[in-house]
This record gives structure tokens, C-alpha cells and sequence, in this order.
């Protein structure tokens, strides 16, 4: 991501920045920095503009238009890599009238500008993170089993999976090589996914994982088939290659390759690497020392309170969310922390750890030092919520239990007055 003009006030952070997304993990991020219903989003775009002559002629023609939407929706398509934004645009022009509604996609190397009303840390935190790629290096990951193989790139925010193998396998059978014929097929197709969708440029490491012995002997297949091919790219890069173990060739035995220790030990400088690296021990710690491993907002507020959180981990998602509340409260939450000396790891939700994260409420916290009392804690603070509001409750009643004795003895004065008066009168005084 290149950024090309930055202008937020210094006193409540309002402003534009202008940006132009040059790689497809740059369009993750520009989904993340967009926010309905208050963003406005603008960008130059392709629209069909219909003319009419005077003889009632119609020609249409393409022409580029500026638009300026304030974003109602955004959309993110992991598998075509692409970002929608719809809205009604807010400032008029030529072929285009206030309020009608649009829909842009927005494509690489095309600059877009957004305004917000408040750039918080998060937002800026992101932008830095999206200039410097070279603070986050990729990967390639294959999980393969026996017919079935997905080819995946494993980036410092997103995973996308590039191609999938599929391929039917006989059984083996005495007499018949089929099986054999099969697997060099499998083999092959694992093979040319790798030439067409890994750049040795970017990719630092490629990750072979499955059961059993098919990593070893598609490994094999790669070397020779290199080398007798002539493909320098897989020749000079076949150090890149590290075999780990898979349960199966589904995209979500990542999981258990990103949380082997030697294999992270390989990835040690990945951003993918420190994120499972925090994830794994935060749940360890869960087993081994719980008073020190806390999840679910409450909990971890309150520890945040007591100064106590020495890492945070907080997904992505919970900072799209369209309450304005919402995304405030955990943004307090994640300036607190570091601004105390905690570390702070926001995991993508296109990432298998920031699904996991994701499962356990999409935000935790490792503690420097036990509180075996938060719960308790917690649980005291409601009883004495609970206990103030049935005094207030017991002294309205109170007081309108007294307001109606005091209108009952008006009552009975009154009603005794009433029949003296009477009495008085049948007596004719």
C-alpha cells in the first residue's frame, strides 16, 4: 500500500488519507479501514453515461467519473480478491446526481481516498502495518492426502487458497499399476499449482504437510521431476521446502501445522508465526494456570482494570463492527493495554488463529500475574448492583406505601366530617 496524502486534525482526529492498494493484501485492509454508515469513500471510476441528441438519437460512451460515496456497505470476496462499496453519492456531478446510489470496485493500483470523522489508533495502526509489508512475510502451505491436495498463501493478514487438487485414486491391486499412474497425476497437479502460484520472490517458506508418507514421496516426485525438467525456479528453491505432519488434505488441518513448535521455529520472524506462537501458549495456560489465562470482554476488562494483562489478543472483527460503541469500547481497550506496557496481537479473521481466537469470543488476555479472584470479583460487583437497586426499589414502595396511608386518614376525616354535618341538619340545628 502506498500512501499518498495524510491529513487528520490534531485535535479530534478527523480528516482524509489517500491511499493506492498495489498488492491483494492491501485490499484486506482497505476493507478493514472502511466504516458505514459515516465514511465517505472517494475513488475514479469506469460508468456507461447515455447521451441523447436532439433528433432522439441515443449514444452511450464510457467515461471516468469521480464519485464520492458515503459508505453504507462493504463487501470482501476472499476467493476473487476484491472490495465493493455501495452507497449514495454526496456530491454531485456531471453524469451523476446527489443521492443516487453506486457501487464501486475497488482494484489495484487505483487511489482511493477515505474521510472519517475520528482516525483512532487502531485505523492508524492498520495503515502502518499496510506501508510496510516487509514487516510480514509469506508463506506457502500444501496439506495433501491421497486424491486430494489445497495449495495455500498465507500472507501477514489474509490465507487464501490459490488451487485445489482433487484426483479420484483406485485402490492397489496385484497385476495393476493404476494406483501408481494415479498418484504421478495427483503428483503433477500439486506440481504445476506450485510453478503457477508461488513466487520464490515474496514466499520465504513452503509447508508440506500430510499423513503419512505422501509428503515424502510428492517431495521426491518434485526434486526429480525438477531436475530433469530444467525448472530452475523449484531447483534453486527446493530449500524453501519443509515436510510437517497433517491430518488431512482439507484447508483446516493449517491448523495443526501452524500450531507444530518446529515448524513455527522455522517462521520465527512471520506475523503469523508470533500470532500462533501467543494463541498456543494462551491455551496451554488455560490447562496449566488459569488464573492467568482470561477471554470473553468482561473478564478481560476487569483484568485490564487491575493493570494485570501482559498480552492481548483481539481479532479483527470485533473493530468492524457497525456499533460505534462497540468498536470504542475494545479500542479503549487495546490503546489501555499497550499504553500500560502490555503487547497487543490483532489476528485477521481470514487467518485459521484468528478463527480460533474467533471461537473463544474473539478477544483474551495472558496476565502477568494471577487473579484467582476475578471471578469472584465480578461476581460480588453484580450482587451489589443487584442489592443497590432493591433498596431503591424497597424505598419507592416506601414512599408510596406512606403516600396512601396519608391519603386513606384524609379520606376517613373527611367521610366522618361529612355525617356529622348530616346529623346536624336531621337535628335542625
Amino acid at each position: 500500500m502506498k500512501l499518498l496524502n495524510k491529513n487528520i486534525s490534531s485535535k479530534d482526529g478527523s480528516g482524509t488519507i489517500k491511499l493506492c492498494p498495489d498488492t491483494p493484501d492491501d485490499l484486506w485492509h482497505a476493507y478493514n479501514l472502511l466504516q458505514p454508515p459515516n465514511d465517505l469513500f472517494s475513488c475514479t471510476t469506469l460508468r456507461k453515461v447515455v447521451q441523447t441528441s436532439s433528433t432522439g438519437s441515443t449514444t452511450s460512451q464510457k467515461v471516468h467519473i469521480h464519485l464520492t460515496l458515503r459508505v453504507t456497505k462493504v463487501d470482501f470476496d476472499p476467493d476473487s480478491l476484491q472490495v465493493r462499496i455501495s452507497g449514495p453519492n454526496v456530491k454531485e456531478s456531471k453524469h451523476v446526481k446527489m443521492g443516487a446510489h453506486h457501487t464501486i470496485t475497488l482494484e489495484l493500483g487505483r487511489n482511493f481516498t477515505i474521510e472519517k470523522e475520528c482516525w483512532d489508533q487502531i485505523f492508524l495502526d492498520r495503515i502502518e502495518e499496510a506501508c510496510h509489508p516487509e514487516l510480514a512475510a509469506e508463506v506457502a502451505a500444501i496439506v495433501m492426502q491421497p486424491g486430494l491436495a489445497h495449495l495455500c498463501l498465507v500472507t501477514g493478514s489474509i490465507t487464501v487458497t490459490k488451487a485445489r487438487i482433487d484426483v479420484s485414486i483406485p485402490k492397489k491391486r496385484t497385476g495393476s499399476n493404476n494406483h501408481v499412474k494415479a498418484m504421478e497425476r495427483f503428483y503433477e497437479g500439486i506440481y504445476q499449482a506450485v510453478l503457477n502460484h508461488v513466487d520464490f520472490d515474496h514466499v520465504k517458506c513452503v509447508l508440506c504437510g500430510s499423513s503419512g508418507y505422501v509428503k515424502d514421496d510428492f517431495y521426491k516426485y518434485l526434486c526429480e521431476q525438477s531436475v530433469r525438467r530444467g525448472d530452475r525456479k523449484l531447483i534453486e528453491n527446493k530449500q524453501k521446502f519443509v515436510l510437517c505432519k497433517a491430518s488431512s488434505g482439507h484447508k483446516h488441518a493449517l491448523e495443526e501445522v501452524f500450531s507444530d513448535e518446529s515448524i513455527m521455529a522455522k517462521m520465527t520472524e512471520t506475523k503469523i508465526a508470533k500470532e500462533m506462537g501467543a494463541l498456543t501458549r494462551f491455551m496451554r495456560m488455560i490447562d496449566t494456570d488459569p488464573d492467568k489465562a482470561y477471554y470473553g470482554y468482561n473478564h478481560v476488562q476487569k483484568a485490564n482494570e487491575e493493570l494485570a494483562i501482559d498480552t492481548l489478543l483481539v481479532t479483527d472483527e470485533l473493530f468492524r463492527s457497525s456499533d460505534i460503541v462497540t468498536r470504542k469500547k475494545y479500542v479503549q481497550l487495546v490503546e489501555s493495554v499497550r499504553e500500560h506496557g502490555g503487547t497487543v496481537y490483532v489476528f485477521s479473521a481470514l487467518h485459521v488463529t484468528g478463527v480460533q481466537l474467533g471461537q473463544l469470543s474473539g478477544v483474551a488476555a495472558i496476565l502477568r500475574y494471577p487473579l484467582p479472584d476475578l471471578d469472584q470479583l465480578e461476581l460480588d460487583a453484580a450482587e451489589a448492583a443487584m442489592h443497590e437497586e432493591g433498596e431503591d426499589h424497597y424505598h419507592d414502595d416506601d414512599d408510596e406505601i406512606g403516600g396512601s396511608d396519608e391519603d386513606g386518614e384524609k379520606d376517613l376525616e373527611q367521610e366522618m366530617y361529612e355525617r356529622v354535618m348530616e346529623d346536624v341538619a336531621d337535628m335542625g340545628l
